[in-house]
């Protein structure tokens, strides 16, 4: 069993969307309610791609999860802040390749010069709140009842990590394109391949 990581391209699209799918029907882990189709899907990818990372993690050739950055808010001033999500097919559930997605798109917003992540967590979600934690995340605070889904009402947490110290007039951040071919990206995926090989075969290393 072997894990590859790379940047996710429209391709993928039906196979991100076979994780992703079952979460809309079935959960309360995303707010949105009808499945996207996989046009809608492709559609995304190509918005979100060129400006922030989209991950995918295959294992033996198949996508098995994938973690994402996106605009926090479209106000400029927030242009140095992400909002990231992550997604792992059940089967691939609980054996670290949650983390080492999230590990390697931290790498590469730091690359990229972002200085902080936000995440929403529907909550309760121990196992969620659990891999954000893992990677570094605090939580900044509750929004109670703002969602309604299956007949409830639903809180939502936001959990925020610092990806490096703030400095006076930082640059804009690059777009991922801009990194797309070069040996810093390359590097990071590279790693966090290997994490999530280490981690799926048990091996923990330092």
């Amino acid at each position: 069993m072997t894990v590859t990581m790379r940047l996710a391209s429209v391709d993928d699209a039906a196979e991100i969307l076979a994780i992703y799918a079952p979460y809309c029907a079935s959960t309360n882990v995303t707010f949105e309610v009808i499945p996207p189709t996989v046009e809608q899907m492709r559609e995304r990818i190509t918005r979100i791609a060129d400006e922030y990372p989209w991950l995918v993690a295959e294992i033996d050739g198949r996508v098995a999860g994938y973690v994402y950055a996106s605009r926090f808010r479209e106000r400029a001033a927030y242009r140095w802040t992400a909002e990231v999500a992550a997604y792992v097919a059940p089967t691939a559930q609980r054996r670290g390749l949650g983390r080492a997605l999230y590990v390697t798109l931290m790498s590469i917003l730091r690359l990229q010069g972002f200085f902080k992540v936000i995440a929403g967590i529907t909550v309760p979600n121990v196992a969620s709140i659990g891999l954000h934690e893992s990677v570094g995340f605090t939580k900044a605070g509750v929004f109670p009842a703002v969602g309604h889904k299956d007949g409830q009402w639903l809180d939502v947490g936001w959990w925020e990590l610092s990806l490096q110290p703030e400095i006076a007039n930082p640059p804009d951040p690059q777009p991922i394109r801009v990194l797309r071919d070069s040996p810093a990206l390359a590097t990071a995926l590279q790693e966090g391949q290997a994490q999530a090989n280490r981690r799926m075969s048990g091996v923990r290393g330092r």
